[in-house]
């Protein structure tokens, strides 16, 4: 399973989601212009990420499941 590339292409994706979030949830708590001008924009782009990750997730469960 470790050596399997879209294991580490899933898992990186689900590091960028945590990021993001992270530093979402950072801005939100500084507040501020930023917060404003940016907070729909680092929602969207963690959506995007996470639908990414998930879309992994999924294509990594049927490759092993079909012998990959």
């Amino acid at each position: 399973m470790l050596t399997a590339p879209l294991f580490w292409l899933m898992a990186a994706a689900a590091l960028a989601v945590a990021a993001i979030l992270i530093f979402g949830i950072g801005s939100f708590a500084k507040g501020g212009e930023f917060n404003r001008r940016n907070a729909n924009r680092i929602m969207r782009w963690r959506l995007l990420a996470q639908f990414i990750a998930v879309l992994l997730l999924v294509a990594f469960a049927w490759s092993r499941q079909s012998g990959g």
